[in-house]
């Protein structure tokens, strides 16, 4: 049977100018950009709001029984409620019998109680080394769409429910992260930025302190300035609706930053940029009031990035299974060689002279996450890329599932999804995704603080030596 020929012509023959004029419309002026932002930012706060209380601020669901003896501390469903019986005072949660439903607070509550009254041999509590400060996760690459905000909010999260305290702060002005936690940012003034024009502020104090014994003329502090010397940290950190998770948002004029901070360092080039997010985070207390600090960062390697970089103990990359992810990447890791030994060569080389300690840059570990994985489709290219990373690569590959698009949907992550409304094949085949990208995340956590422990007893007996000799 003879097949017929192909009678129709590709779509983009035969198109007509006029017509196709008529449907671009009047030229666009700047004026036709702020209407579209306008109906932007509606539409963004009536969809936000799905994910949302009725009066617009986000509540976290309560957890079921199931959840809190399945996931959450690790005792039998029988014996939790043989416990509730026993001792009246401790949150009763609602609901009867096995369809108790437990908010995080009162989870968190009955996680201590275990804690102190449990087996031994059970880990009620995440371990956490005492004396010793938060760990800072930096989750950065410079491809937009490889899963950054979705993977730090759900490590953040996840952290949470493992007991925790955790600090999220959102470096990216388009403020992903922001929305997912329910923050409120009105201007730059509620995000990092004037943290970071305070640090820049006190370099110029120290700097006029030099000027001034010498009988120099000392740098302006203009109001900006002035006015960050009097910002603290404590007054940009935001509770969420997670009542283990604090926030510092983000916001549109954050993007401001990356012009401000070149502008700065030109006026004093001794100011230390990189270090300004560090700084504000070891010198506030900060890092004595939280367990794990995650910095979500933009897709750019930005001034805002360097600082998130320089400041993390912790450097995630998350791609994406494809050659054009995989290559971005790679770029990625080569422009920050190129950047910190950048850095280090142009503060060493003074440095030396002057017979001072010289600056290195150093992470407790690194690991690239390969995230939305499809391992029908994508397992050998994930072979290969993984054979190239090599031990810069999380063994584990992040599954996309259906959960994590639905919970998408209303502005949720999946830990915030109520599992009655899903598949129960679907809801537990989603949570295993983050699970497990957790559970080997908690790994290189613990393993970085045991490793700081054991060098602290190292350097405590080596200072309690030199004090007999």
């Amino acid at each position: 049977m003879s097949r017929k020929p192909e009678s129709t012509t590709p779509p983009y023959f035969n198109i007509d100018p006029e017509k196709s004029a008529g449907k671009i419309g009047q030229p666009v002026t700047t004026a036709r950009f702020a209407k579209v932002a306008a109906f932007c930012s509606k539409g963004r706060e009536d969809l936000a709001r799905r994910g949302h209380a009725p009066e617009g601020k986000k509540r976290l669901r309560r957890f079921s029984a199931w959840e809190v003896t399945r996931f959450l501390i690790p005792v039998a469903p029988a014996h939790l409620r043989r416990v509730l019986r026993s001792n009246p005072e401790l949150p009763q949660g609602e609901g009867e019998g096995g369809s108790k439903w437990f908010t995080l607070e009162e989870v968190l509550t009955l996680r201590d109680h275990f804690a102190k009254e449990g087996v031994a041999t059970k880990e009620y509590r995440p371990w956490r080394p005492e004396g010793l400060p938060a760990k800072i996760v930096a989750v950065a690459n410079f491809k937009g769409g490889v899963g950054k905000t979705s993977t730090a909010a759900h490590l953040a999260m996840s952290a949470a429910l493992d007991g925790y305290k955790v600090l999220v702060i959102d470096l990216d002005s388009q403020g992903s992260m922001t929305s997912i936690f329910g923050g409120q940012v009105e201007d730059e003034w509620k995000t990092v930025f004037p943290l970071i024009a305070k640090d820049y502020a006190k370099a110029v104090e120290a700097e006029n302190r030099v000027r001034a014994a010498r009988g120099d003329t000392p740098l302006p502090l203009d109001e900006t300035l002035t006015e960050a010397l009097t910002v603290s940290s404590r007054n940009l950190i935001q509770k969420t609706h997670w009542p283990n998770i604090d926030l510092i948002g983000a916001q549109l004029n954050l993007y401001w930053a990356e012009f401000q901070i070149p502008v700065w360092r030109m006026g004093l080039r001794s100011w230390p940029l990189w270090d300004a997010l560090g700084n504000f985070l070891n010198d506030e207390g900060v890092l004595d009031a939280y367990d794990v600090i995650f910095l979500d960062t933009p897709p750019a390697l930005g001034y805002l990035t360097i600082n998130a970089l320089a400041a993390a103990d912790i450097l995630l990359v998350p791609l994406g299974a494809s050659f054009l992810e995989f290559d971005s990447t790679g770029r990625f890791f080569d422009m920050l060689y190129s950047t910190f030994a950048s850095i280090e060569e142009g503060e060493n080389s003074q440095r030396r002279m002057l017979g001072i300690e010289e600056v290195q840059f150093e992470w407790d570990v690194v690991r690239a996450v390969i995230t939305r994985f499809d391992a029908s489709q994508q397992t050998d290219l994930a072979n290969v890329i993984h054979a190239y990373i090599g031990d810069f690569m999380n063994a584990y590959r992040q599954e996309f599932t259906a959960l994590v698009g639905q919970a998408g949907e209303s502005v949720n992550g999946i830990y915030e999804a109520d599992y009655r409304e899903f598949n129960r094949e679907t809801y537990l085949r989603g949570r295993e995704a983050f699970d497990r990208t957790y559970a080997e995340f908690k790994e290189l956590l613990l393993g970085a603080w045991w490793r700081d422990q054991q060098m602290a007893k190292q350097d405590a007996e080596k200072e309690a030596g030199h004090g007999k000799a």
